[in-house]
């Protein structure tokens, strides 16, 4: 008898695109028919975990592994949080909304702690894991303390959230019309991010390069493409996906930043690592790996919501008990054979 977990990750090598929709298409119908905005909730507790996971995909692809994805949901998260309240309510000079600019200075705060992280890896050579978890560390005292600055406070002041975006017609679709077509910006976001993500890895030349950096980085550079830039610019995108992520969900989600203990991000960094690894580096199938975890946190949400006479704690643990017993069932992921290696181009 066949292993039917084999037999799935077969099909998904087969047809990845095909299985990825038809599983955003199910799960798309199951959250429509369950009650209680649990549907509306899991979008946009996605959007963090699927961002940051398309950033890590690119990262890793290129041969740089980069766990410090959770430093960058942080320090973009506070940022955009900072610059909207600065800016403070109403519409800026050019007519754009605060939160517009906030998420702007997320992703590019986000961005420069990526380029700091691919300096230390790429030209300083340094271990790539002990790096991610410098940054992810430097990050998660770097917010509170900065808060305390700004507000007295490792909590900083609320300001309020993006407001829905609605499409007409495309709305009026039953089932997924007003889950997909009339919703905070950061779902759409995160939605184009995948297909964007999946286009450039699969269909232009910079997306083979990526590839080629992290599985054979000597023949690349033997085809004169200059493998330090390559990892440079997928470092960087990672910065970039990620500070779209941390933004997007202290702006369309939290409207505030607790900077206590694990702060708000809440280790939904971590949990995108195990997504795009659960997912074999798709960026689609890594989008719907982030509806299944984003959709068990609604729901350990709504049961401490609902009074049910279990721990807090424990039910706070359903999302990350499911990464783990994923990890264990999906055992075909497989690093790019250079991912972690430093290159020196002209070397052996």
């Amino acid at each position: 008898m066949r292993n039917p977990i084999g037999t799935a990750h077969d099909l998904f090598d087969r047809n990845p695109v095909a299985v990825t929709l038809a599983g955003v298409v199910a799960l798309a119908l199951f959250l429509w028919a369950t009650p209680g905005g649990w549907q509306a909730a899991t979008l946009r507790l996605a959007v963090p975990i699927a961002l940051a996971a398309i950033g890590g995909i690119f990262a890793e692809k290129s041969g740089v592994i980069n766990i410090g994805i959770e430093g960058l949901l942080i320090v973009s998260a506070f940022s955009a949080i900072v610059v909207t309240f600065w800016l403070g309510s109403g519409e800026s000079t050019f007519a754009i909304s605060h939160h517009w600019w906030g998420l702007l200075a997320g992703v590019l705060v986000s961005t420069l702690f990526a380029l700091l992280f691919a300096i230390v890896c790429i030209e300083f050579k340094a271990d790539q894991i002990i790096a991610g978890l410098a940054l992810w560390l430097i990050a998660l005292g770097l917010a509170p303390f900065a808060s305390r600055i700004v507000f007295d406070s490792p909590n900083t002041a609320g300001v309020g959230r993006f407001d829905a975006v609605t499409i007409p017609v495309l709305s009026e679709i039953p089932l997924i019309g007003h889950l997909l077509f009339d919703t905070p910006p950061q779902v759409y976001i995160m939605l184009g991010a995948a297909v964007v993500g999946w286009y450039v890895l699969n269909r232009m030349s910079f997306g083979r390069w990526v590839v080629a950096s992290g599985e054979n980085p000597k023949a690349l550079d033997t085809a004169g493409v200059d493998v330090r830039k390559v990892r440079y610019a997928a470092v960087l995108l990672s910065g970039v996906f990620a500070g779209l992520g941390g933004a997007g969900f202290a702006l369309g989600q939290l409207q505030t930043f607790a900077g206590g203990g694990e702060t708000d991000i809440g280790g939904r960094g971590f949990i995108a690592i195990a997504t795009y690894l659960f997912a074999n580096y798709h960026p689609l199938g890594a989008l719907a790996g982030s509806f299944l975890f984003a959709g068990l946190d609604a729901l350990q949400i709504r049961l401490q919501l609902a009074g049910y006479a279990v721990p807090t704690d424990l039910i706070q643990t359903i999302p990350y008990v499911t990464v783990i017993v994923v990890l264990v069932f999906v055992g075909k992921t497989r690093l790019p054979d250079a991912a972690g290696d430093n290159y020196e181009s002209g070397e052996d």
